[in-house]
């Protein structure tokens, strides 16, 4: 482990996050709002400390590439460090008056496009700072660390073993020969995306501000708004439907997305994780708005679009929301918990548990069932009509027991802080799997500023385990990890 080596990347990852904060500063001086100093402050000292730990930790032995113990080390803590100094505009600011735990809250639920909230008066707050709050979900929507991957090519790093850490799935996608290429396509469909929902958006009435901002929340499946109240506010179907439409596209495998541009369109849909995913978000929208028609709305459109809404917002883990489920039926807020555990397609910017993960460990199952029916019969677990080697299938199982393990453990000291039961285990499920809002006293119509300290920095580690697909963070301690 080059320990140097490593300090010297994440010096070049904290500079980049340094000079995004130019994007909001400009809003912040266009209108005139009270972000000017606490942004420019931030970024000069996010700027100053990246360029100064790049410089000061320079290796001569960069030539000899990137081991994958070292990509593991520089997403772990190159994660926690964008974190970090994404609090100080929240910090300096004074936008919770002081509180350390609430400025890396927020800034760590913004990269790691979790959407859990401690900030009570959204709308009391400078533009400039809102910006970067959304902002920070569009960085780590597809990955800062993708992203320094695409523009800073300089760094002479084996770029595979950072896209394998950092990208959410089972198995990432390689879509050009070189990693740096196969980076820059993924950030080119990702903004090509954005431009096209900010541009819906503002059609629809938002200004660019809010557009952007919720374009950000939106593609990041990251759930941050500008309001109160979230989408719910601008009472619009045309807006719900968009956004509804674009949580869908976020929530999909963003190489599908690189085909289907490309003309592709037959190996798009013979992806039989994409059918799944579709097929999951139409039954459980088909079966709440059945069961919210006569109980809460008597309007089928609305049925239909308040269930479509909610849906893709928690199955792709967005946490926009439109309408308090916490008031529709049992069953209602039964089948979005189960959203919750599932999440959103290996190589797309949602979080959870993985629609490919749940789908091979439905079919691993049934393939142990048919074995004990027939004992001498050879069977094989296929996706998209290739056979899934058995080394993949026992570490699906083996990160289904660990990821479950944290959200319990996780759950347990949170309310062990004082936090009812049934909040602590929705806390920490909605953090673990990147949603944003749960149910109890972090519903959809409350946020997590109530909880103690102790609950929130528990809360931060579920959000960067989730982020993270567990691995990448339990494995920083590990001591043999460290070891030559």
């Amino acid at each position: 482990m080059r320990l140097k080596y490593v300090l010297h990347v994440i010096g070049a990852l904290v500079f980049c996050v340094g000079l995004t904060m130019l994007w909001p500063l400009g809003f912040s001086l266009y209108y005139g709002d009270a972000g000017v100093f606490p942004l420019l402050w931030s970024m000069l000292i996010t700027v100053a400390v990246g360029a100064a730990t790049f410089l000061l930790f320079r290796d001569p032995e960069a030539e000899r590439g990137l081991s994958h113990r070292e990509g593991m080390a520089i997403v772990g803590i190159g994660w926690l460090a964008a974190g970090l100094f994404g609090a100080l505009p929240f910090w300096l600011g004074g936008v919770f008056s002081g509180s350390v735990v609430d400025c890396v809250f927020e800034s760590l639920s913004g990269f790691t496009t979790t959407g859990s909230s401690v900030l009570v008066d959204i709308e009391g707050v400078a533009r400039g700072l809102l910006f970067w709050r959304s902002l920070t979900h569009w960085l780590g929507g597809m990955g800062i660390i993708v992203l320094s991957l695409a523009i800073l090519p300089f760094l002479g790093i084996g770029g595979m073993q950072l896209y394998k850490a950092e990208v959410p799935g089972p198995v990432p996608d390689k879509l050009k020969p070189r990693i740096k290429d196969t980076a820059l396509l993924l950030w080119k469909v990702y903004v090509l995306f954005s431009g096209l929902e900010t541009l819906l958006l503002m059609l629809g009435g938002m200004d660019l501000f809010d557009a952007l901002c919720h374009t950000f929340g939106t593609m990041a499946t990251g759930g941050f708004s500008t309001r109160n109240t979230s989408v719910a506010s601008y009472e619009s179907a045309y807006i719900d439907w968009v956004i509804t439409i674009f949580m869908l596209i976020a929530g999909i495998n963003f190489s599908l997305h690189f085909l289907a541009l490309k003309g592709r369109i037959r190996d798009v849909l013979k992806d039989s994780e994409l059918r799944f995913f579709l097929g999951l978000f139409a039954f459980f929208t088909i079966i709440i708005a059945i069961a919210v028609l006569h109980e809460n709305y008597g309007d089928v459109e609305a049925s239909l679009r308040y269930s479509a809404f909610q849906v893709a917002s928690i199955l792709t883990t967005t946490g926009f929301a439109t309408a308090d489920y916490e008031l529709w039926p049992s069953l209602c807020q039964g089948l979005l918990l189960l959203c919750m555990f599932i999440g959103g397609c290996a190589g797309s910017t949602g979080g959870g548990m993985k629609v490919m993960r749940i789908q091979l460990l439905i079919k691993h199952s049934y393939k142990e069932l048919i074995q004990l029916i027939h004992p001498r019969s050879v069977t094989q677990v296929k996706v998209s009509g290739k056979a899934v080697p058995m080394g993949v299938l026992s570490g699906i199982w083996a990160f289904f027991v660990l990821w479950l393990a944290l959200f319990v453990l996780s759950a347990l000291v949170v309310a062990a802080s004082g936090v009812d039961l049934m909040s602590s285990f929705a806390a920490s499920l909605a953090c673990i799997g990147n949603i944003g809002p749960g149910v109890g006293v972090v519903g959809p119509t409350d946020n997590y500023s109530t909880l103690p300290d102790l609950a929130k920095w528990v809360l931060v580690f579920c959000m960067l385990l989730g982020r993270l697909e567990i691995y990448t963070v339990v494995i920083l301690f590990v001591p043999e990890f460290w070891r030559k």
